[in-house]
């Protein structure tokens, strides 16, 4: 889910950077591997959309 969360925000080239929290180095590389993949389509944009609050 963090990762999920790490990639949409940076989905769109608008913010350059995110501050993460970690308190393991394996945190930070798991929230690394959010940009193998920062494209979403536009069921999973509508999916989260929708189960946002």
């Amino acid at each position: 889910m963090a990762q999920m969360a790490l990639a949409w925000i940076l989905k769109d080239n608008i913010v350059t950077s995110v501050l993460i929290g970690a308190s393991k180095p394996e945190q930070i590389l798991m929230n690394l591997e959010a940009m193998d993949n920062i494209a979403f389509s536009s069921e999973e944009l509508k999916l989260i959309d929708d189960n946002s609050l």
